[in-house]
């Protein structure tokens, strides 16, 4: 038992809870205890898995779309009542504030109730060839068996993201869920078998040697898609190997996310849209604001205000019904955040609130916000993966523009400003594959999520979200 809710902690594999034969630990990022060992899948394990959702695929995909759409319509209802617990699990192994955890929870609920409702619109299509001479007929099926590779910050709703289209679709998969936060993905698994997912069309997979195990995955023959969502750098590893035997793939990856303020701003609208972009999950999301450039005539209102916002979050353990901010998943990515600030600060930037690592037990980082910034300070190039605000000021809108696409990745951008077609325009000239305007919050699983340039390949979310686990049949016919 974890908390209210009871956690296998062995491989899911067709429809069976499998011990290994060596397990790890995963600890609490509030203290750095022990909370639980889970089973540590190998090559085997991981070609047992394929095996299973290979065993199960043509079932489900001949499997009516209406049944496999009440099936997540199930899922979706479990996990609502469950909700309470499932935040807490989430809290738990990934640090993020209850609040925060709550809110992922019910979004990635939502993805089984969007592709309950997709899984039925798969549709074809039939036209006269321009010649005349036959019909065109296209038809939709599903890619086959998926390898799913998932991140630590949202181990919920990742793992919901690419289960639910997938199933919808009408494919088998492997999910291979990160080694900081298995549990979420592990308790996913049991709610899927008792939403009724037959035994192999959902395996679960936490291990420690993930380069191997998914490596192992994508050169068997009866693998078909890959869908990751992490950092470039270990995309760019995936997209290699997927190409030896030419795997279906979508990538998800980093982010280096501008929030543009004009002078002409709705000033409140423009702090209360950074407090959720920025600080949504602690900082630790591709879609954080990660540097935010100011028109330079309102850029000491903003970050005077801003600089109140954040110093006034509460930071403690994310279980604590109190905290605003919760630790960072692990000691890595605090020494990465602590080091990108200490540069910058080094640089000429001041720390207006924030700014060390402060002492004692637990991955925390305080809020921080940086004014000063140097256009070069490497914290403006990587993604920081914490509650770190640097500001940067601009004094024209083409200067601004360039400054938002001075950067490899192009995910996500928010804009505000209360001149419309401004907004627009400035929308059209970032290159990003999504765009808050006058919003801090994208994300919906009614909507395409995805990036452009070295940000990923692919939509998730939306209609788009499933067609990505389709392939098109096209039919040449005569009568």
């Amino acid at each position: 038992m974890l908390g209210e809710l009871r956690v296998e902690t062995d491989l899911f594999i067709g429809g069976k809870w499998v011990p290994a034969e060596s397990r790890f630990d995963v600890l609490d990022p509030a203290t750095g205890d022990v909370i639980a060992s889970v089973a540590d899948g190998t090559v085997d394990n991981a070609l047992a898995a394929v095996d299973a959702a290979y065993t199960a695929a043509a079932d489900w995909a001949s499997t009516a779309p209406r049944v496999r759409s009440e099936i997540l319509r199930t899922a979706y209802g479990l996990m609502t009542e469950r909700a309470d617990e499932l935040a807490q699990l989430v809290s738990l192994e990934n640090g993020k504030a209850l609040v925060d955890a709550k809110g992922e929870v019910a979004y990635a609920a939502e993805f089984f109730r969007w592709y309950a409702e997709e899984a039925v619109r798969a549709a074809g299509s039939i036209a006269t060839a321009p010649s005349g001479a036959n019909r065109i007929l296209v038809t939709r099926q599903p890619v086959g068996v998926c390898v799913l590779v998932t991140p630590w910050n949202f181990p919920a709703a990742m793992a919901t993201r690419k289960i639910g289209p997938a199933l919808a679709a009408g494919c088998t998969v492997v999910l291979k869920p990160a080694s900081d936060t298995p549990l979420t993905a592990l308790a996913m698994a049991a709610i899927l078998a008792e939403a009724g997912v037959p035994a192999g069309v959902v395996n679960v997979l936490p291990s420690r040697s993930s380069g191997k195990v998914v490596s192992a995955m994508l050169h068997d023959s009866r693998v078909r898609k890959v869908s990751f969502t992490g950092s470039t750098e270990v995309g760019r590893i995936l997209l290699a190997q997927a190409a030896d035997n030419v795997v279906n793939t979508s990538m998800e990856l980093g982010g280096n996310a501008p929030f543009l303020v004009f002078a002409d701003a709705d000033l409140d609208a423009a702090i209360e849209g950074a407090m959720i972009a920025k600080m949504r999950n602690g900082g630790e999301a591709c879609t954080a604001a990660n540097r935010f450039y100011v028109e330079e005539s309102v850029a000491a209102e903003f970050a005077a205000r801003l600089t109140s916002r954040m110093s006034a979050l509460r930071v403690g353990p994310g279980v604590s019904p109190d905290t605003q901010v919760g630790p960072l998943v692990n000691e890595d990515t605090v020494a990465k955040v602590d080091s990108l600030v200490q540069a910058a600060v080094s640089g000429g930037a001041t720390a207006t609130t924030g700014g060390a690592r402060p002492s004692g037990a637990g991955f925390y980082y305080p809020p921080t916000v940086l004014t000063g910034v140097s256009p070069s300070a490497a914290i403006l190039r990587e993604e920081i993966f914490g509650p770190v605000a640097p500001i940067v000021t601009f004094t024209s809108e083409a200067e601004a523009v360039a400054m938002a696409n001075d950067t490899e990745y192009g995910l996500v951008a928010y804009v505000y400003t209360t001149d419309l077609a401004r907004g627009l325009r400035v929308s059209e000239a970032i290159e990003a594959g999504m765009i808050g305007l006058n919003r801090g919050l994208v994300s919906d699983p009614a909507a395409p999520f995805g990036g452009v340039k070295q940000s990923g390949i692919g939509r998730e979310g939306g209609h788009e979200g499933m067609l990505d686990y389709l392939e098109s049949k096209y039919i040449a016919t005569t009568w």
